[in-house]
Order: C-alpha cells, then structure tokens, then sequence
C-alpha cells in the first residue's frame, strides 16, 4: 500500500503535518509525484531534513533558488527550513524519508553540536547524490536499505544506526558551508512576503505593499521572489489567489463572477481568462469537473 504525505500547508507555507511520531520524528513515504493535484508537490517547507530517491523517471525539483531535474536513480537531500517543490510529466516513483535532525542526537549533546548541527542549521539548501560517484553510490544503497527496513517492524534502532552512517559520509565528503545567517534572512524574509499575500490577497495590493511588509525595495522583494520560487510577486498573488478561487469553485455554490471579486479580482472577465490559462479549462468547467 502507498504512504504518501498530506499536503496542507500553513500561510507560511510550513507544513502542518507531524513527519513520524513525537518520541520518533521518522518517517518513509512511497510517493508518485503524478498523483498529486496538477501533477506537483507544492511549493513547502519543514524543519525535518527530507531525502528522495528518483526510483522511477525523472523529477522536476525547484530547491530553495535553484531548478534542476533529478533523473532516475539520483538522490537528493533537501536541508531544514527550505522551500522545495517537485513536478512531474509523467508517472515519478520518488520514495522518500523525512526525519527531524535530532533524532540523531540530542541538542544539547557533543554529537549534534559537533555532527549534525554544522549541516542542517547551515545555508545549506541541497546535496545531490549520483550513483557513478563511489561515496554516493555507497550513500544510496544505504538509503535503500533504510527504505526496505521501513517493511519490517521494530526497525526504529537499525533505522537511527543507518541514518547516522549516512550523516556520517555527509559530514567526510562535503566542504564547509558558509554565509548561513545571510540566507536563512533571506528565507524569512521570502516566507514572510508569502505570508502578507496569503492574508491580505483579498484587497487591492501591489508590489509596493508587499516589500514593505519587510522593509525592503522592490527590486529586492522581486529579486527574493524570483530566486526563490522563480515567479515574481504579483505573478504569485495572481497564482495564489486562483488557487483559492479554485477551493471556493468545489466547495460553494457561488456564481463564478462572485468568486472573482472575493479572490482579489477586480475584474470577472479578467479571472475568467486568466483562470482558463492557469487550469486549462473554464472555472465552470473545473467546478464540474472537480465536483463529479
């Protein structure tokens, strides 16, 4: 049977989730990107570190202000606190585990201080893993076996033991990150213009508006915007606020025009349109589409 994790996300687009349990923040989950709603896993974030396997094609991965594909049998690692999103044009097996960095020790314990804490409080955003390198082949074959442990029962002190091995070649092979406190400025203040959208998408608001919110210049908000989720921030009011347009379509009965105007719209013919290019149908055709 398929685990696949539920996408409900926060304003500030944390995932409200719990990856594993409270005594045992772990978690595996067997994932076909394809499935999700318009074939993506949205734009999110966690304090877990997250690490795929691209078991089946090839996988579109936006991390933090990059943009690559993951091909078939690569690795990624995707560090706390970063915005991610993967996309799919077809089918994408993308088995994956998601755990809190101290389940690998405690943090007020040498081993984290000295281990765990230089990686995953860093500005480290990602690592990925290529089976033709020797030391990362090594590190993906221990990702899988920790995925086939996750079939049994009673794995949880062989699960800790192989994610330490795999912390440990993290920590052998890669160099020392750098400039952790700029970029992690540069996340919150990302995340907090998303926030100020999510709040306040239903009233007139420009770019002006949105850079303020953290006091910062326009071309600024636009330059944090485009790095971090390749859209700009009006591009990304619109977006939002179709997708809430979207929500109301399934959920009430309102006339389509009225859901405009509710979601920021100015303008019913406008919403139509830009509706219709987004989703590739009407908004009467989604609600009945949606709906059946």
């Amino acid at each position: 049977m398929k685990i696949a994790r539920a996408t409900q996300k926060d304003e500030c687009f944390l995932e409200r989730i719990q990856h594993g349990e409270a005594d045992f923040p772990f978690r595996f989950y067997k994932e076909d990107v394809w499935e999700f709603d318009f074939h993506c896993i949205d734009w999110h974030w966690h304090p877990e570190v997250e690490i795929v396997y691209a078991e089946k094609g090839d996988i579109e991965c936006f991390v933090g202000t990059e943009q690559f594909t993951l091909a078939q049998g690569y690795g990624l690692l995707v560090n706390s606190g970063v915005l991610h999103r993967y996309e799919a044009r077809e089918s994408v097996f993308m088995p994956n585990i998601v755990f809190a960095p101290e389940l690998l020790g405690t943090t007020s314990g040498r081993v984290y201080h000295k281990y765990i804490a230089p990686i995953a409080e860093s500005a480290l955003s990602y690592l990925l893993f290529c089976p033709s390198v020797g030391w990362q082949q090594e590190f993906l074959q221990h990702l899988l076996d920790i995925f086939r442990l996750q079939e049994q029962e009673n794995t949880e002190m062989q699960t800790v033991s192989s994610l330490l091995g795999l912390w440990r070649q993290i920590v052998v092979h890669s160099e020392p990150v750098c400039g952790q406190a700029a970029d992690k400025g540069r996340r919150a203040q990302l995340q907090v213009m998303m926030q100020f959208i999510h709040a306040n998408y239903k009233r007139q608001i420009a770019l002006k508006d949105i850079a303020e919110c953290v006091h910062i210049s326009e071309s600024r908000a636009l330059q944090l915007f485009r790095q971090g989720i390749r859209l700009s921030p009006v591009a990304y009011l619109i977006q939002y606020r179709l997708k809430r347009a979207a929500d109301l379509l399934e959920s009430t009965d309102k006339a389509v025009a009225a859901i405009a105007f509710e979601t920021g719209f100015s303008d019913a013919g406008y919403f139509c349109r830009t509706f219709r290019k987004h989703y590739h149908q009407t908004a009467t055709e989604y609600r009945r589409k949606i709906r059946s």
